[in-house]
């Protein structure tokens, strides 16, 4: 049974906060009059004003509660019900268009419950418009219900005075068994939930972080919600609890609850047509379109959901784009791509510039009695079409997967990667460095890409998008260590039964094979069956061709680094570059925080502070994250150099002859990656299959461009041209 109350006609309006829950010697509005900063003064409405409300067909439960300033114009208020304290601003004469929506300013048509009312604003036919503090030029027109309740948290993962714990809202991300919950928080950076999902095993952090997250906020009842200046609200049926930042635009949502939605003139958000949004934050200059869903989430700042797509217990990092599709209890790093409507995403850590192909299906195929899989994937994880893959799996940086229902859990730590189901000889083949040979074009212009579309008007993560970051190229460096192993394996294999040697043994012999010029490593069965959770191989082809550019990349990272990190400063002589130099090989590792990259060291003294004290705010956190990135390119630097003295025996520090060595083979390297960039490209103007549409090539390059002007190749060979003129330059000074 519906449990209704009755209540005197006079209590409609008052009494927001319970008496139990309200400070001594303060009234139901204190909180709202700290809210309103308007400088506005109010005055009670006379006598002249009043007759001409009655007659407009206004009422009010007590006209001496309606205060307005001196601006305000009676006969633009028609038509409406006023309970409570109403405090309205100036009203003029006048129209405000939007998008070709031209409606006069004035209070036309509503049903109007204590709220505060900016100036000029338009608000017609609201039906239900309760507990708000509205902003100058705010435009509500057809709304069914806008109201906020004591007690609204506004999407945030808090609980309020008097409530107990089981209110509080949680996002199970990258589980569904809710192991690795997180509370959102408006302003939660993807660093602050891969953070908290984290460590689960270390109370003290994770009672720290709770604790942060409910002192960001008051836990105090009474606040009202709020709409930002210049916001527009149309055609829309419930708003329950929503903060809404200024010149947000809002049109024909279906619900929208316990929410913040930030937005501000920079970076505006939108919400579109039959959305329904609960429990949740929306970031400053996201859009939300046509039929979308979302439970327990966080968008991060200028991420995108549209086309249906589903999003649940889930974290979307800034600039992301998910449509028409799935996604549940995931954790999503900055720049994710997933277009397409048959593709899913359940219980997955996915760490940034991933692109879901249609048909992927990540999730929800355990190899366990429950529901509590996870699947991890490091930045540039692309799945192709039709991909099912088992929890739990593993993959490293920039793997790339083909079609198939891959049918056990897989574990692949070489970065670069093309993974194939080979069903005919029932064989998983892992094909490493396939990147470099086959698709330079996109993973060029992937970088770039991701670079070019960061809209993040406060970028307080330094996030890294080069396919080169100390992530990928650490997994370069144990992948030389690791082919040379299976290469050795695979030879003793080949020569005797006996019990393998050493690992020492084993590298020595693989390094000899793998730098031979001879065809002796092509007739070896190069295997690692540890890779994935079955009986059959798991093959390794093409590696001598890997493992040469893996040394390739391994010379050329360093230099790559040193030129972004001097920028425009000019080098005089070696002891310009000598800064960047490790003293020695240094054991550097680094852990994707949210899309910035920290030094685990770092890392760890980080999480003692919070554990100690020492960090006492999610605002601290930030001003920790902004303070390592302004030394990540140093660091970075001097960890590319220290990887490059590891890889060559007998270097254990840079000298002038060392480093002109570097520069000339970085040079060269560098003309050979925009040549492969040209040429991959290249094959899909050369292809016949594709040029078969298109009456001749005059209309293929009208349809797709010309290949001689695409503007990204241009300007990646300008870019490689400015490269080798400052090697030029720097070899010069040796």
């Amino acid at each position: 049974m519906n449990k209704i109350t009755r209540h005197p006609l006079s209590d409609l309006g008052y009494q927001f906060i319970e008496d139990r829950f309200l400070p001594k010697g303060k009234d139901e509005y204190y909180l709202r009059n700290k809210q309103n900063r308007t400088e506005t003064i109010y005055r009670k409405l006379n006598a002249r004003e009043i007759e001409q409300l009655v007659r407009n067909q206004n009422q009010s439960d007590n006209w001496n509660n309606i205060l307005v300033s001196d601006a305000f114009n009676p006969e633009l208020v028609k038509n409406c019900k006023f309970f409570g304290l109403v405090r309205i601003g100036k009203l003029e004469p006048c129209f405000l268009e939007y998008h070709n929506l031209r409606m006069p300013v004035g209070i036309y048509n509503s049903h109007i419950i204590s709220c505060d009312i900016g100036d000029n604003v338009v608000i017609d036919n609201v039906h239900y418009l309760s507990h708000y503090i509205l902003g100058n030029e705010v435009v509500l027109v057809n709304v069914n219900e806008m109201a906020t309740t004591s007690h609204a948290k506004f999407g945030n993962g808090i609980i309020k005075e008097g409530e107990p714990e089981s209110l509080r809202i949680w996002l199970e991300v990258c589980n569904e068994n809710g192991g690795r919950k997180i509370a959102p928080f408006s302003g939660m950076l993807p660093g602050d939930a891969w953070l908290w999902s984290r460590f689960r095993a270390d109370e003290v952090l994770q009672q720290q972080l709770l604790a942060f997250t409910q002192k960001a906020f008051d836990e105090k009842r009474g606040y009202y919600g709020k709409v930002g200046d210049r916001c527009i609200i149309k055609n829309s049926l419930i708003l329950k609890d929503v903060w809404i930042g200024s010149d947000a635009y809002i049109k024909g949502a279906n619900k929208l609850k316990n929410l913040s939605i930030h937005s501000n003139p920079e970076a505006v958000t939108q919400i579109g047509e039959g959305c329904e949004l609960v429990n949740g934050i929306v970031s400053e200059g996201c859009t939300v379109f046509y039929g979308v869903k979302a439970v327990r989430f966080v968008m991060a700042s200028h991420s995108q959901l549209k086309y249906g797509a589903r999003l649940i217990n889930s974290y979307l990092g800034s600039n992301a784009t998910i449509s028409c599709c799935e996604v549940l209890n995931s954790l999503i790093f900055p720049a994710h791509e997933q277009h397409h409507n048959n593709s899913f995403l359940c219980a997955a850590l996915v760490q940034g510039q991933s692109n879901m192909a249609a048909g992927a299906t990540v999730g929800s195929n355990h190899n366990s009695r429950g529901a509590d899989g996870e699947i991890v994937a490091g930045r540039g994880f692309w799945p192709g079409l039709c991909v099912s893959l088992k929890h739990n799996s593993r993959f490293a940086t920039f793997n790339l997967i083909t079609k198939g229902d891959y049918p056990a859990e897989m574990d692949i730590p070489l970065p670069f990667s093309l993974i194939s189901n080979d069903v005919h000889r029932n064989e998983l083949v892992i094909r490493p460095a396939y990147w470099f040979y086959y698709n330079m074009y996109a993973l060029a212009r992937n970088a770039w890409k991701y670079r070019d579309r960061d809209k993040r008007t406060t970028q307080t993560q330094k996030l890294e998008y080069d396919y080169l970051g100390p992530d990928s190229m650490l997994e370069v460096s144990k992948g030389i260590a690791i082919l040379e192993e299976l290469c050795g394996e695979a030879w003793y294999k080949q020569q005797s039964s006996k019990p393998l040697p050493a690992k020492d043994l084993l590298r020595n012999k693989g390094k000899e094979l793998l730098s031979s010029d001879k065809a002796e490593i092509d007739n070896l069965d190069i295997l690692a069956n540890n890779w994935e959770n079955g009986k059959r191989n798991v093959r390794l082809v093409k590696v001598r061709e890997a493992y040469l550019m893996y040394k390739k990349l391994v010379e050329y990272y360093p230099i790559k680094c040193l030129e972004e990190s001097l920028g425009s400063e000019q080098p005089v002589n070696f002891n310009s570059f000598s800064p960047y130099f490790p003293k020695q090989s240094l054991p550097y590792k680094w852990i994707n925080v949210g899309g910035q990259l920290i030094l685990e060291k770092d890392l760890d003294r980080f999480i003692d502070e919070i554990k100690r004290g020492s960090i006492t705010s999610w605002k601290k956190i930030h001003e920790r994250y902004k303070m390592l990135g302004e030394s990540y390119e140093k660091t970075k630097t001097m960890h590319a150099f220290s990887l490059a003295m590891e890889n060559q025996q007998g270097f254990s520090q840079m000298d002038r002859t060392a480093l002109k060595d570097m520069l000339v083979k970085a040079k060269s390297f560098r003309s050979w990656l925009s040549e492969q960039t040209y040429l991959s490209r290249k094959k899909d103007y050369e292809n016949p299959f594709r040029n078969m549409v298109y009456q001749d090539f005059d209309e293929r390059d009208e349809v797709l461009g010309s290949l001689e002007k695409n503007s990204f190749i241009l300007k990646d060979r300008e870019d490689c041209e400015t490269f080798r003129k400052k090697m030029d330059v720097w070899i010069a000074l040796l």
